[in-house]
């Protein structure tokens, strides 16, 4: 779920990227994980303009209007959605502790939490897993292939866009109807998600020279450090993007503690 309506245009959004990845810069590659960085840069502009004309407005208003502890609950509600896609990809990577964890929080959140409105099982020290489809096949060894950015929706690779789809038909709002309905709350997910950012981006925009190569780089380094649970191979030589990572991560993980508390 990455859209307002992911699951019906994410096929065609897809072509379109191979065929303008097409049509990209031959100019030398500045960085070897980057060879399309002419169409890249391109369609990161792009989805700037889109995210400053449209996206960002909206969810700074989203933040200004709605109360902390409505926020949370829609936040929690979604992320109870997308704890299915976690069990999904545990069971593929055959991690059945964490599947069964993943089980639990489901099973807890959606009956006492009020379909998941209130996270119980972090309260149950049932912790929130991180998995998709792309780490999936990054765990079975499939390399992640060039960075590629997406119309609309952002950063990913080769490996990581055709997952996207996976990902989305393991989410149980791809089957809610009707679909009128179902667009309306996707559309609420890509909001709240949005000023979910708000904060990182502020802490990125304060490290960042070029916020082109920090977005690339700390996307590809993040999926690295999830593929391989917190542990990539050659960390010695990043260390001070792991650093900036790892800060970002944490200022993450105090807006969601702040959530919690807002209940």
């Amino acid at each position: 779920m990455t859209s307002p309506s992911p699951y019906i245009r994410l096929a065609w959004l897809l072509c379109a990227a191979w065929l303008l990845v097409g049509c990209a810069s031959t100019q030398g590659p500045r960085d070897p994980a980057d060879p399309w960085e002419g169409y890249n840069r391109a369609m990161f502009q792009f989805n700037e303009a889109v995210d400053k004309a449209v996206l960002k407005p909206v969810a700074q208003g989203y933040v200004k209007v709605t109360p902390r502890p409505v926020r949370t609950g829609i936040g929690n509600f979604f992320a109870n959605l997308g704890d299915v896609t976690n069990l999904f990809n545990n069971l593929l990577q055959l991690k059945f502790e964490p599947a069964l964890n993943d089980f639990g929080r489901i099973t807890f959140n959606s009956t006492i939490g009020l379909l998941g409105i209130l996270d119980v099982a972090s309260h149950m020290d049932l912790p929130k897993s991180n998995e998709d489809f792309g780490q999936t096949l990054g765990h079975w060894g499939v390399p992640s292939g060039p960075y590629l950015v997406l119309p609309l929706l952002g950063p990913s690779t080769l490996r990581d866009a055709p997952s996207l789809y996976v990902d989305a038909r393991t989410n149980p709002l791809y089957y809610h109807e009707p679909e009128g309905r179902r667009n309306i709350l996707a559309g609420v997910y890509v909001i709240d998600t949005r000023a979910g950012f708000l904060s990182i981006e502020q802490a990125m925009d304060g490290i960042a020279t070029d916020r082109y190569t920090a977005i690339r780089d700390f996307y590809l380094q993040r999926r690295e450090f999830l593929v391989h649970n917190g542990e990539p191979p050659g960390r010695d030589t990043g260390a001070d993007l792991f650093d900036e990572l790892e800060a970002l991560e944490a200022l993450e993980a105090e807006e969601a503690r702040q959530r919690q508390e807002g209940q």
